[in-house]
């Protein structure tokens, strides 16, 4: 498993340095396909439950599942969420990342910032005996008191075999409530905060989810394993970087 989540981390890292303004969402899509296929694995998202393509792309406005198309085309001041799973030896690896696309305003910077650092605070908290409204609550704190909100619609999930397991992980929560994390449990932490509300709409195609205000909005995503002692962050490419660039 760890194999597989470093190779979604390494697609991530591969399709940085190729992001440009003028390129569609539907080449992001190419490249990353062609960059899991020749590293002998297979993107999880294509065809899972009819969806068309195999990573996700959101642009801006845009809250997750965005569906790559060549008629998306990067804009200088955009962000991008890619969102990579790959399934490498029978398991999933899940991970994504907001990416700045030339010159973003500060005020979009530091939202991408506050989302990096809720998915990281939101992950430091696991431990045995830790609750998952743990992660909920401190994700929710940070969000809000930095004047965004928290998307509750769509949650984290455990992963391994399958692409989504139990337990559902959400951003928002209480202290001490939900499932006790044990030793051996593999989820992901993938906060969605927007700039404006929370409140969400689903497009016409099914999959595609954006704000309902039209606002920002930014994600990042790791895969983790909880340890004997706390935890350990399998989607991590010890060769490339992983915070987002300032």
């Amino acid at each position: 498993m760890k194999e597989s989540c470093q190779l979604a981390a390494k697609t991530l890292n591969y399709i940085e340095d190729k992001l440009k303004v003028g390129m569609s969402t539907d080449e992001v899509n190419k490249l990353c396909h062609d960059f899991i296929i020749e590293n002998e694995a297979y993107p999880s998202p294509l065809n899972y439950h009819g969806f068309p393509k195999s990573v996700c792309t959101s642009l801006n406005e845009v809250i997750c599942h965005g569906i790559p198309s060549k008629k998306d085309i990067l804009k200088d001041g955009d962000i991008l969420n890619i969102d990579v799973t790959t399934y490498f030896k029978n398991f999933h690896g899940d991970t994504n990342r907001t990416f700045y696309i030339g010159n973003v305003k500060p005020e979009v910077k530091k939202l991408v910032q506050v989302t990096y650092e809720c998915m990281m605070e939101g992950i430091k908290v696991c431990k045995p005996g830790a609750r998952l409204g743990d992660v909920g609550a401190v994700i929710q704190k940070i969000a809000e008191s930095s004047g965004y909100s928290v998307v509750r619609e769509y949650c984290g999930h455990g992963i391994g075999r399958e692409f989504h397991e139990e337990p559902q992980v959400l951003h928002y929560g209480t202290k001490g409530a939900g499932v006790e994390l044990k030793a051996g449990m593999t989820f992901t932490i993938e906060p969605m905060i927007n700039m404006g509300s929370r409140h969400c709409k689903l497009l016409k195609d099914d999959w595609t989810v954006i704000t309902k205000d039209k606002k920002v909005s930014a994600q990042f995503e790791h895969t983790i394993l909880i340890t004997q002692t706390g935890y350990e962050i399998l989607t991590l490419d010890p060769d490339g970087k992983q915070e987002p660039t300032i």
